[in-house]
Order: C-alpha cells, then sequence, then structure tokens
C-alpha cells in the first residue's frame, strides 16, 4: 500500500509540472543572492526568473519549450553599468575615433578620412589624450585652422572635460579671447585663443552641434545597446540626459526596438528639470527616470578636478569648482523635496568634500536616500566617514585607476597619490558601493573593470604588484558592484542585478569563471551569450 501511495505521488508531481519557456542546466550560475549562492540550473518564463536550483530539482519540477544545455559554463547576472553615457557612446561610434593616437599628427591623419555628411559638416572626434604622446602638452589650433578652414572641427578629449576647436568653430560659438565662463576656461596664449575650451567653456559650442536630431539619437541608441549586448550589459545608468533624448528612448522603447534597460539621470538644467519635477517619476521596466546628475569639477587629466592643494605638476591651479556650498545645497534642497536621487560628479577632494558637505546637511542623519558621489576619485581620508555616517553611496569607475596611474602620481605628488582610488576604502564605508565604466571615457567592456578592481593592472600587466594593489576589491567585491550593487544604487534590487525568482531573466553566459580562472585571463574573456527579459539579445558567432 505504501509503495503504490509512492508511486501514485510520483506520478501525480510528473504530470504537474508547471511548462516554462527557458530551462538553463548543466552550467554554474553564480546568483548573486543574499548567500552568493551558486546553482546548476535556471527556469524563466516570459521576462522573469521562476526558479533556481540544481539541474534534478529543476527537471522535477518545470518542462521548457527550449532548454539550453550550459556544458559547465558560467551564467551571471546581467551586468549592470553604474555610470556611463550610453547615447554619448552611441553618438561617439558616428564620430572619428581618436583613442590611443600617439601623437597629435595621427589624429590629423585620422580626421582627414572623416567623412561629416552624417554630421552636418561638423568635423566631430573623440578620444585624443595628451598624455599619451612625447611632449605631454595640450595641443592648439593653428593646424586645425589651415586643414579645416570651411569646416567647423570639435574634438573631444577621452575624459569629456576639454574640447579642442578650429577657430570656425569659436566664431560660431561667439567665443574669443575675452570670454569668460564660470567653472570653465577659455584658454589663451598671446592674447588669442588657442582653440583649448575647458569644462563649462564648451557649452556655447556644445550647443551648436548638429547631434539632437531625432534620426541622429534613434541610430545612436541602436548602436550602443548592440555593443552593449555584445559584452554582456543589460542596464545602464545613463549619466545626464535631457528631455529631446529621453523623448527618443521613449519613441524607440515604445516600438519595442531598445530593449536596454536605461536608469537616466537627468542633466540639471533648468528646462529639464522644471519639466520632469512637473510630472510623476517616470518608472517602466524598461525606463526608470529617478536621478539628477550634477558636475562639482572638472576631470583631473584636463586639471578641472578640484583639488584642496594646487596641482603638483601646476602650482598655480587648483582645479575649478561649478558651485558654491550655498548653490549646490540650494539644488540639494529642491532634488531632496522633489524626492528624487542626487548624483554628484566629484573628482578632485576639494570637491568631494563640498559634495559630502552638502549632502550631509541635506539629507541630517541615517536615511535611505541612496544619494551618491561619481567618481570619488580623491578623497581626503579626513572625508571618508561622512559616506558611511550620511549612507552616501561611492559610485567609482575601476578602470580609471588604471588608465589614469601613469601619469596620477604627475598631479597629485607622491603622497596625495594615496587618497586616490581608494576604493576598498570606500567600500569599507558602508559595505557596498556601485562601479561603472564612464563610457565612451573608458572602454565600454564590463570585464575591463571587473579586471582592473581585482588586479590593479592594465592588460600588459603593468604594473607586476598591482597599482596601490591595497584598494584592489576582491572577486567577489567586484561581481556584486556591478550586478546587485549597482541595481541597488539605482533603487532597483528588487527587481534586478541577481537571478532570483521573480527578478527579470536578464544573464550573460561567460566563456571562462571569471570568478576561478587566472587573473591575466579576466581581461581577455569573451560573453558567449546575453539573454533579457527571457530573450537572447546577443549570441556569439564561431570564429569571434
Amino acid at each position: 500500500m505504501m509503495q503504490l501511495l509512492f508511486l501514485l505521488l510520483g506520478f501525480t508531481n510528473a504530470i504537474e509540472k508547471t511548462t516554462v519557456d527557458f530551462i538553463l542546466y548543466n552550467g554554474k550560475i553564480y546568483t548573486v543572492d543574499e548567500s552568493f549562492s551558486i546553482q546548476t540550473a535556471v527556469a524563466i518564463n516570459g521576462d522573469k526568473i521562476v526558479a533556481t536550483g540544481n539541474d534534478a530539482e529543476i527537471q522535477q519540477l518545470y518542462s521548457a519549450k527550449n532548454t539550453i544545455d550550459l556544458k559547465g559554463k558560467s551564467v551571471y547576472p546581467g551586468f549592470i553599468d553604474a555610470h556611463c553615457h550610453f547615447l554619448g557612446y552611441g553618438r561617439n561610434l558616428m564620430y572619428s575615433n581618436l583613442r590611443n593616437a600617439s601623437s597629435f599628427d595621427e589624429i590629423l591623419e585620422r580626421l582627414k578620412t572623416f567623412d561629416p555628411t552624417a554630421t552636418n559638416g561638423w568635423i566631430i572626434g573623440r578620444g585624443w589624450d595628451q598624455n599619451l604622446w612625447t611632449e605631454k602638452v595640450f595641443p592648439d589650433c593653428k593646424v586645425l585652422d589651415s586643414l579645416f578652414p570651411n569646416n567647423p572641427v570639435y574634438l573631444i578629449r577621452i575624459d569629456g572635460h576639454a574640447v579642442l576647436a578650429n577657430t570656425y568653430a569659436l566664431n560660431l560659438a561667439g567665443i574669443n579671447n575675452a570670454t569668460n565662463v564660470n567653472g570653465g576656461l577659455v584658454v589663451t596664449e598671446n592674447n588669442k585663443c588657442t582653440g583649448l575650451l575647458i569644462d563649462n567653456a564648451i557649452t556655447p559650442l556644445q550647443n551648436l552641434l548638429p547631434v539632437n536630431d531625432p534620426a541622429f539619437i534613434q541610430t545612436a541608441l541602436l548602436r550602443a545597446q548592440d555593443s552593449c549586448f555584445s559584452v554582456g550589459l543589460t542596464s545602464v545608468q545613463d549619466a545626464g540626459l535631457e528631455k529631446i533624448e529621453i523623448d527618443e528612448i521613449q519613441h524607440l522603447q515604445d516600438a519595442e526596438k531598445l530593449k536596454m534597460r536605461i536608469y537616466a539621470m537627468l542633466s540639471s538644467k533648468k528646462e529639464t528639470l522644471d519639466y520632469y519635477f512637473s510630472r510623476d517619476q517616470i518608472h517602466t521596466d524598461y525606463l526608470f527616470i529617478g536621478a539628477v546628475k550634477y558636475y562639482m569639477d572638472g576631470a583631473l587629466g584636463s586639471r578641472g578636478a578640484a583639488l584642496l592643494e594646487p596641482y603638483s605638476d601646476d602650482p598655480d591651479n587648483s582645479g575649478l569648482l561649478f558651485y558654491t556650498y550655498d548653490s549646490l545645497k540650494a539644488a540639494a534642497e529642491i532634488v531632496h523635496e522633489m524626492n528624487y536621487q542626487m548624483c554628484t560628479h566629484a573628482i578632485g577632494d576639494a570637491a568631494n568634500r563640498m559634495v559630502l558637505n552638502v549632502y550631509a546637511d541635506v539629507l541630517l542623519s541615517t536615511n535611505d536616500r541612496r544619494w551618491r558621489i561619481e567618481h570619488c576619485q580623491i578623497v581626503n581620508p579626513d572625508d571618508l566617514e561622512i559616506f558611511k555616517k550620511y549612507d552616501i553611496i561611492p559610485s567609482i569607475q575601476t578602470t580609471h585607476a588604471t588608465s589614469d596611474m601613469y601619469w596620477a602620481e604627475e598631479r597629485l605628488g607622491a603622497t596625495r597619490i594615496h587618497d586616490a582610488y581608494a576604493y576598498k576604502s570606500l567600500l569599507q564605508q558602508n559595505g557596498w558601493l556601485a562601479n561603472g565604466s564612464d563610457f565612451p571615457v573608458e572602454y565600454i567592456n564590463p570585464l575591463f573593470g571587473f579586471y582592473a578592481a581585482v588586479a590593479r593592472k592594465d592588460q600588459n600587466g603593468y604594473p607586476e604588484n598591482g597599482f596601490q594593489k591595497e584598494e584592489a576589491l576582491t572577486r567577489k567585491e567586484a561581481l556584486q558592484a556591478t550586478t546587485i550593487w549597482a541595481a541597488k544604487a539605482a533603487w532597483e534590487d528588487y527587481e534586478k542585478g541577481s537571478i532570483e525568482a521573480g527578478k527579470f531573466a536578464d544573464l550573460v553566459i561567460l566563456e571562462n569563471d571569471i570568478m576561478q580562472i587566472p587573473e591575466e585571463e579576466i581581461f581577455n574573456s569573451k560573453v558567449i551569450m546575453t539573454i533579457s527579459a527571457g530573450k537572447i539579445v546577443y549570441q556569439k558567432v564561431n570564429g569571434e
């Protein structure tokens, strides 16, 4: 009788299997749940994860229309870039690529082959970095004027905080040697413009760029999406968007063409904030407008980052602060009242100190507002505890450390450099942080950021012992920082960032297990498949 009962129960269980769309099995699935559990199988139905477990458990409970034998490959939550310029990256794909040029002459050669048809006659490029040249000095516009006398030229430095323009472009924007800009600098020599614009001085010229045509924006968004899916990104946090840009994101999402999940930080321009602050917050499965992006200072490479003491290689310069304490506090109070997240760019230690103190004044005490400082690149040790006291999130970009390490000590000196790129110290304040890439400033691949976080080396294994290795993250921390913690930094950890029942079925399958392979192999690991909302959005082609 007992044996018959067991047989009946077994039969009942067999016919009560739940049908799902997908089962992935025979893998090594890093769920990144609270216990950081590792499973072998996951069931997916529609756009959601139904269950995880071992192969036997999942196959006993579920039957699937489609199955994928992972053959032992590793699976992770879809990667999330916690700070990037998604649309900006897409636009850059239509500009001249100036990255890794070893001289200004090489840049000129690249520009000669650029077709300005799509940019309405403008010659636009991005990625130059004078720190890679033999003579590490900023260029000027003389050669640009002779080569391109009848086209406006707009060349963006790799960090986005400096632009080299020709005289034609400067004249279009009404910029001359007498132009003064709060929080910016028009560089002159012998009372003439060199063509170099720093930080806010860029804005008058930037406003003239022919890159806000709806068709141009839509093309840029779709190109960016393809690139993101190919490196395992399923969500991005875009740092600073205007209404016209968000409109095109919504149009493409409504047409079901744009499947990238976007957490939008609004530009701090008055017209943008007036529009969105007068309406309910937008939060769909693919778009959440929950934050406002502010800039407190410039970048270290262009010496615009605001420092407490002057630059070691420019003793008359301490960088640029874009706000006074009172003006930033007034902005923060409005953001707080409107129940938005505040995300403020701060690179130098003076900028970080001011932002931390403003946040402390507005937040007052322990809170769950999840306000962020973007970059946190140089933080005086005396200020670290403010992150903990007021629950302020460090939003870091680990590849900045390995990109800047060749010259950062020249800017900061042998003592102050140890206050820079201190990611472990920042993590220890609240026990978590978010990691992004700041692409297109850095490369789009999140595995590069993972490698930089744990190895603190470049792709050639330099330096041998790692750059300030005491500030490296563990592999577990590095994975959390680009999955669950990145989601948490955008109020989205309840729906993404880990492989758990009820969350979006956003997954990435890698050819290697980045949690186990030798450190030097992480950098070259490849994505086999990216799944977003339960659908395959990227699959590696043999030979790639």
